[in-house]
This record gives structure tokens, sequence and C-alpha cells, in this order.
């Protein structure tokens, strides 16, 4: 079931959020101060062309330079691809089958507001 639902999230919308991820995380390593967020970008990135089956979890280790990474990455490029996700969800609930879509990218808003100290998980 995972795989279909990954199938039908990549056709509706996994492809073109990953190419807003990728966009970020280009831009990030371009500017070779923010690598950090480029590799944090390109790890949603990859979540989002695949999220069913994985988990988005609090990294034990992360400390206080998570918050301030944050905090500069929600100024940078955070707010744009969480924007990417509502247009996406409000765009997907109006059918039936979008929904559980829609849901997915609701709940992929946190993480793309703050990716720092987060982990992607395999769900067992």
């Amino acid at each position: 079931m995972r795989t279909l639902l990954n199938i039908i999230w990549l056709v509706l919308s996994g492809f073109w959020l990953f190419l807003g991820y990728a966009l970020a995380a280009l831009i990030m390593c371009i500017l070779i101060v923010t690598i950090p967020w480029g590799i944090a970008a390109w790890r949603i990135a990859v979540y989002s062309l695949w999220p069913f089956g994985r988990d988005v979890v609090d990294k034990p280790t992360a400390g206080g330079f998570s918050l301030i990474g944050n905090i500069v990455w929600v100024v940078l490029a955070g707010w744009w691809l969480a924007i990417g996700h509502i247009v996406s969800a409000v765009a997907l609930a109006i059918t039936i089958i979008g929904i559980p879509f829609a849901i997915a990218n609701i709940k992929m808003v946190p993480v793309a507001l703050l990716p720092l100290g987060k982990q992607i998980v395999e769900r067992r």
C-alpha cells in the first residue's frame, strides 16, 4: 500500500516539491557558508519524493545551534517551501482521493519550516 501511495504522491505533488527543495539545496550549497542548510534541504528533497513509510523525528543530539540555524532557514527558504506544501495541500484536498495526500503535505510543513534538529527514519 505504501508503494502505491508513494507513486501517486510522486505524480501529484512529490516531484514538484522535490524540485523546490533541490533548488533550495543548490542555492544553499553555492553560497558556501550555508552548506549545512543545503544538506538539510537535500535530505528533505529526497524525503518529499517518497514520504510514505518514513517519519520525521527529533534528533537527540541536536543542540542550540539548531535553533539558530532554523531561524536562518525560515528567513532564507523555509517559508517559501512551507507555502508550497500548503498550496499543494489545498489543491489536493479538492478531490476525495487527494485528501490523504493533502494531509501528508500539511504534516510536512513543520519540517519545511524547521529542518535542523530533525532526522528522517524508516517506519516499522
